[in-house]
């Protein structure tokens, strides 16, 4: 097995030279910077993660972040999660919800939000789950996960005890997915392993000094699916649906329908486990799929350290591809959609896995930076231990974030050092999520990272192309719109993408959807496909607007 891994790493590092060296003659020239804007945002957050020299796992991993659009005017915004300490003292420690003013600063609102709880904060997700045209929002905790209601105004009341979702493991990413197409949203929560201070086991970088531990020697905990019962109430159907997998330790969820049937399928990133696909049997259950699909482990056969998640439909081929972080010296995941249920991860043979290779990523998405109508690559970077170096002197602890630009014919182009000198500082990011925050059409970055700031990156120039960006709102169908899919075709080509919660790394980018033209003027058609059944079709709709489309009454003026 040894040999035949080391066989294929040659092979495959064989194949990223090839294409370093022969298709990437010269760099990609998009006129697009990033450009830090934490400090004149108002954004003023750092995370705590408790550490105070026992090095409690937990203190490697958090915390994520979201976008989301609370009050309902169409600007984006933001809400990013905080741990706190081990043993109770002076200071507290609270998540932080800045409200977006409207002119590219955040308000600082969490005092009197309801969300000033004091937790160790690991993921999040947002949706309207009681369909009442406020976005409501789920945080997994070590010591209990929390379900907060959007009371209006501002104000959110944690409604966990009264709702029946009871999940007090060491729970990490989360997404709502209407997964019966009833029109209520549901819950899955991921679970990553069974830990408490008292059970921390004893790892050694040196063989002296006590170091983090990855999570090889603990016991998986298995995930939870929350079925949405109406008037606020949910039930655990994790064993019924088949996903309460205890050898699980699981860390991104992604929601997709790989095999394009029209039902919600779910992918499950697992920390040195095979990853899990579960499709959707449209009865209430999943059935397991990784092993045979190709997605369960890397090209040796082995399970890796996976994290971040996200799908994109990258080579515009109408299927969807995976994306996944993974652990330094594992490289990205990059699982192309062949279309008969298999996938090959691409990565290994191309720039993607080359430049990942030394990397410990955490977050990663898709997104369409520079709106030219195909999906590009973000990853979000940072080690676990802080002296590394000691021991893999070419590994860091904090490492800087990759963008790969898609050159289109499934070729991605390295670009991180070509968008400006804010996006290439080394991190130790975690989460990382996208959202327009300043609605000029292209898309904008906000990054969480371990015991420091976060971290608010604004596009620039990414709208010297022309966009499309639509926001829809389910009626029949879950008021979020999870699981519409969206088809679009211009003079481009087609292109098409789907209404997700979860995704990223423990994070929630915003649930709008924004389609790059490139310098088409008009988008020909836009259909739409609602869980309900329901079809919508617009016509010459031309680019550079924010629609917001409602499933009963058209485009919305």
């Amino acid at each position: 097995m040894q040999l035949k891994a080391a066989l294929i790493f040659i092979f495959a590092a064989a194949g990223a030279a090839l294409y370093l060296t022969g298709a990437s003659v010269a760099p990609y020239q998009s006129g697009v910077h990033f450009t830090d804007i934490t400090r004149q945002a108002g954004i003023n957050f750092v995370q705590h993660n408790g550490a105070f020299g026992k090095k409690y796992l937990p203190e490697t991993m958090g915390s994520g972040c979201a976008f989301i659009d609370y009050d309902g005017d169409g600007y984006p915004d933001i809400l990013i999660l905080n741990s706190k300490d081990w043993t109770p003292g002076g200071q507290h420690y609270y998540s932080a919800l800045y409200h977006n003013n409207r002119n590219g600063t955040f308000t600082d609102v969490t005092k009197g939000s309801g969300l000033d709880v004091e937790m160790y904060a690991m993921g999040v997700a947002v949706a309207d789950y009681d369909n009442d045209g406020k976005p409501d929002i789920y945080i997994t905790a070590l010591e209990g996960d929390h379900l907060f209601h959007n009371e209006g105004n501002g104000k959110f009341k944690d409604v966990t005890a009264q709702s029946g979702i009871k999940n007090a493991n060491f729970g990490t990413g989360a997404a709502w997915v209407d997964y019966d197409r009833d029109g209520k949203a549901d819950l899955f929560v991921a679970n990553y392993i069974q830990w408490t201070p008292q059970t921390d086991q004893w790892c050694s970088l040196d063989g002296v000094n006590k170091s983090y531990c990855t999570p090889d020697k603990s016991k998986g905990a298995p995930s939870k699916l929350y079925h949405n019962l109406g008037n606020g109430k949910f039930e655990d159907v994790s064993q019924k649906a088949g996903i309460a997998d205890k050898s699980s330790k699981s860390l991104g969820v992604l929601v997709v329908d790989y095999n394009n049937d029209g039902w919600p399928d779910l992918f499950i990133a697992n920390d040195t486990q095979a990853n899990k696909l579960y499709r959707n049997n449209k009865n209430g259950t999943f059935t397991e799929e990784g092993l045979s699909a190709g997605v369960a482990f890397g090209e040796d056969g082995a399970a890796r350290g996976a994290m971040g998640v996200d799908w994109a439909d990258y080579d515009h081929s109408g299927r969807a591809s995976l994306l996944v972080g993974n652990f330094s010296n594992q490289m990205l995941g990059l699982y192309h959609n062949e279309g008969n249920g298999l996938f090959v991860d691409e990565a290994p043979a191309s720039v993607v896995g080359r430049a990942s290779l030394l990397d410990l990523t955490f977050g990663a998405f898709f997104f369409d930076y520079d709106l030219d109508g195909y999906a590009d690559i973000l990853a979000a970077n940072g080690h676990t231990e802080t002296d590394i170096d000691r021991v893999q002197p070419k590994v860091q602890y904090k490492e800087a974030p990759l963008l790969f630009h898609n050159a289109g014919g499934k070729k991605f182009e390295n670009v991180s050092s070509g968008v400006g000198p804010d996006f290439s500082r080394p991190l130790v990011a975690r989460g990382v999520a996208n959202a327009d925050i300043d609605r000029d059409g292209d898309l904008d970055i906000l990054f969480t990272t371990n015991g420091g700031p976060a971290i608010l990156l604004r596009n620039d120039g990414g709208n010297r192309n022309k966009w499309l960006s639509l926001r829809l709102e389910g009626t029949r169908s879950n008021r979020s719109a999870l699981g519409a899919v969206v088809r679009i075709e211009s003079a481009l080509g087609k292109q098409w993408n789907m209404v997700r919660s979860g995704g990223s790394y423990c994070s929630q980018s915003d649930l709008a959807l924004t389609f790059g033209l490139a310098q088409d003027p008009v988008v020909n058609s836009i259909s739409i496909e609602w869980p309900s059944g329901t079809k919508q079709q617009f016509n010459n709709i031309p680019a550079n607007q924010f629609l917001k489309i409602n499933e009963s009454r058209g485009i919305v003026r």
